[in-house]
């Protein structure tokens, strides 16, 4: 089965000089996927020049798009006025069934409108979810919402749960994969009423619910799908990748503190090295944007190259796993309790 991945080459902070370079490495990789570069052709054109792609025979193709969607870009007048911006005309192909996928780097609210205004919700799916993956002591999790939602309602954050297990079930085989809310306590006492609403939900729906995780949890590889509203998902990624970063500053602070630390480091070094790639956020690179009529993933605007392919990845394991048959399934599997409850 041959995957085509829509690429808006113009999002992000570095646009064509990371977008383009990661998809023809994307391509060399994977024999199953075809990608259309999507932007200013001329901006797009020189890299595929230096890298010798003949965009005429090879499973590589542009499509012009002549607007460019700016990072901070107001969505509503990204949406009314950018008809022919490279992240539109990215998601158009996902709604014309020219691509099987549509990854952007660019302006997070923007591509949030674009694609609910475009591909419209799945039935039974009442607002789209950002769902990133996070490493754990025990391999990693997926927690939505990331950032979609401030303001959520219990039934929005059991559909994330469905949604989230139904990623999880296509991607990696999981036929009940785990889930939890996220909480300021494991004890089911603890919550404001919209939390403790949805976690009762949660528990009568089916799913492999097993109670609340604290903040400390998201890391402890407690659950494979953690859910929360949008404002504590933000919150908690932002303060995730400050504390990333904080770490990293004093590590090489305290190898540089003098002689001794220095010759330490170089002993250290292998050590280092394999601290540092498995905790690498690239390789985690690459959010889905759960509950529309179509598959679009976010990648982080400051991506480099190796981060960037990273999100086509992804794109590509949802279409190859048919996630948004999933999801329907499991609303669909799921309405009888709904209406029954």
């Amino acid at each position: 089965m041959m995957i085509t991945v829509a690429i808006d080459c113009m999002g992000g902070d570095h646009g064509p000089q990371v977008t383009v370079p990661a998809a023809l490495a994307f391509v060399r990789d994977h024999a199953d996927v075809r990608v259309v570069l999507v932007g200013l052709a001329e901006s797009i054109q020189p890299f595929l020049v230096d890298a010798g792609v003949d965009t005429e025979l090879g499973r590589v193709t542009v499509r012009h798009a002549a607007q460019v969607v700016s990072m901070d870009e107001s969505p509503s007048l990204a949406l009314r006025n950018k008809k022919d911006s490279s992240m539109r005309v990215a998601v158009n192909l996902v709604k014309s069934g020219e691509a099987d996928a549509c990854v952007s780097a660019g302006n997070t609210g923007a591509l949030m409108a674009i694609s609910r205004f475009v591909l419209k919700m799945l039935p039974g799916i009442d607002r789209p979810a950002i769902c990133g993956v996070l490493p754990t002591i025990t391999g990693h999790t997926h927690v939505l919402d990331l950032g979609a939602n401030v303001d959520c309602s219990p039934e929005n954050l059991l559909q994330f749960g469905i949604m989230g297990a139904a990623l999880v079930s296509a991607i990696e085989h999981r036929e009940r994969p785990t889930v939890a809310i996220l909480n300021i306590g494991q004890e089911e006492i603890k919550g404001n009423d919209v939390v403790k609403r949805a976690a009762d939900l949660l528990w009568d729906s089916g799913l492999n619910f097993i109670g609340n995780v604290e903040g400390d949890g998201l890391y402890k590889g407690q659950a494979d799908v953690i859910v929360c509203d949008g404002f504590v998902g933000n919150v908690a990624l932002k303060a995730s990748e400050g504390l990333a970063q904080l770490l990293a500053t004093f590590l090489r602070q305290e190898f540089r503190r003098n002689w001794f630390t220095k010759l330490a480091a170089v002993v250290a070094l292998p050590v280092v090295k394999r601290f540092k790639s498995r905790v690498d956020h690239r390789q985690y690179n690459g959010a889905a944007l759960l509950g529309l009529k179509g598959i679009v993933v976010k990648s982080h605007g400051s991506a480099d190259a190796f981060g960037f392919v990273h999100a086509l990845q992804r794109a590509a394991e949802e279409a190859r796993s048919g996630v948004l048959a999933r999801i329907s399934e499991r609303v669909v599997q799921q309405q009888p309790l709904r209406e029954t409850a």
